[in-house]
Parts: structure tokens; sequence; C-alpha cells
């Protein structure tokens, strides 16, 4: 009985030291750690730990982004470069980087406002090239091309996006999906290599169909107490009167 109280107590002072550190670590405008990012925004947070991080002169993040554990941010191909006078990696304001997501940004990567990713997104401008039979495929110079993400985004969990991809406004990349070349406004794209599934149309709408409504948002004013009183009466019936057993209605036919 000891040893297990024992173990419980430095259980919670383990979690409870963690998440002080994690606070401690996490990297805002006020509190930047060892980095030197060109701009942090208003409101935007790295959570802690931070994955790996560099040419942060050149990286810019908007206001009120979120950024998961073990992100990873970089400019240039390696660090200590001097890329010059223009940002290379621009987020902007209102962008979410789910857990263990990677954007490398050898050249110019843009992503627009109100971009979320889900975890373990891959955002890329540079990738390898195979153009000599005789070199192994790592030792060659790889290629790299401009990648912009429009404002309004949702891109899945595993997602990959590569060099030269640019991807119009309100686009939704499927889990697991690899993007290349461009997208329009206003589309679904899924597999690998990504195709348009899905598309608005401003005439006929979504083409094809969605086959489920659209959710409805909870009223403007509503609180968590009244909208606990209304699952409540969900689960019990009008008025919170208990609903019937199966065949009750009809006298048990």
């Amino acid at each position: 009985m000891l040893r297990q109280a024992a173990g419980v107590l430095l259980s919670k002072a383990v979690h409870r030291t963690w998440r002080r550190v994690q606070q401690a670590g996490a990297v805002t405008a006020g509190r930047p750690g060892p980095y030197t990012f060109r701009r942090i925004g208003t409101g935007t947070r790295l959570a802690f730990p931070q994955g790996t991080v560099f040419g942060t002169p050149w990286i810019e993040l908007g206001d009120h982004c979120v950024i998961g554990a073990d992100v990873t941010l970089t400019a240039g191909m390696m660090p200590g470069l001097d890329l010059g006078a223009d940002t290379v990696l621009r987020l902007g304001d209102g962008v979410v980087l789910g857990r263990g997501s990677h954007v490398i940004a050898d050249t110019t990567v843009t992503v627009g406002d109100d971009v979320f990713f889900g975890p373990y997104c891959y955002v890329t401008s540079t990738n390898h090239s195979y153009d000599d039979p005789h070199q192994p495929v790592g030792k060659q110079w790889p290629r790299s091309a401009p990648v912009e993400i429009g404002s309004g985004s949702w891109l899945g969990h595993g997602a990959v996006v590569l060099p030269g991809a640019r991807l119009g406004r309100n686009v939704v990349v499927a889990a697991g999906s690899v993007v290349r070349g461009e997208v329009p406004d206003h589309a679904v794209v899924a597999g690998a290599p990504a195709r348009v599934v899905r598309r608005w149309d401003a005439t006929a709408g979504w083409q094809p169909p969605l086959r489920t409504p659209p959710p409805v948002p909870v009223p403007e004013g509503v609180t968590a107490q009244q909208l606990l009183a209304l699952s409540a009466l969900t689960e019990t019936g009008d008025g919170g009167a208990p609903q019937p057993e199966p065949g009750e209605r009809d006298g048990g036919r």
C-alpha cells in the first residue's frame, strides 16, 4: 500500500512538473526563447517541445497562430545561411499547425490566413532529384519551387504538399493525400497524387452533392449550462419526460 501510494504521488509530481516545463518552454512574442523570428504575431504560441527550428530571421508568424508540439519550421537548406532580405516562410493569421507537422522552406512558402493543418502534415518547397542514374539520389542537387496554400484551407492528417503546389482558397486536402500542381478555390482533393473529387459551383452548389446536411452551429450567446440542459432534454424527450420503450407507443403490438 505504501509503495502504491508513493507511486501515485510520484506520478502526480512528474505530470505537474511536465506541465510547468511546457508552460515555461512555450514560445510567444513576449517569450521568444532562443529564437529570433522575423515576426511573431500577437497571441501566437509555439507549444513545447518544439521540433527542428532554424532560419528564424526569415520566418514570419501571423497573429493568433497555434503551433503544436514537435512542429518543424525551417527556412533555408541548413542553419547559418544568409537568405537575403525577403521573408522565406510566412504563416498568415490564425494558422493552426497540428502536432508533428513539418514546413520546410528552402524557397518561398506562403500559408494564408485561417489555414488548419491536422497532425503530421508535411509541406516542402524542395524535393530530391534523380536525373543522374549513376549517382545516389540523396547526393544529387534538389529541385525547389515556391509553395502557396490559400486562406481558409484544411489539410487532413498526414497530408503532403510538394514543391510548386498552389492551393486556392478554402481547399480541403483529404488525409494522407499528396498534392502537387494547382488546386482551384473551393475544391476537395484526395489521393496520391491528389485529384479533385468535389468542387463548389456558384449555381449548382457542391458537385457531386454532399451526402450529409451541413451541421447547425451553436447560436451566439448560448452558455455551456444551456447546452448541458439541452443535452439532458434531448436524452429524455420533450419537457424531460422519459421516452417510452419500443413497443409501448402502439400498445405493445
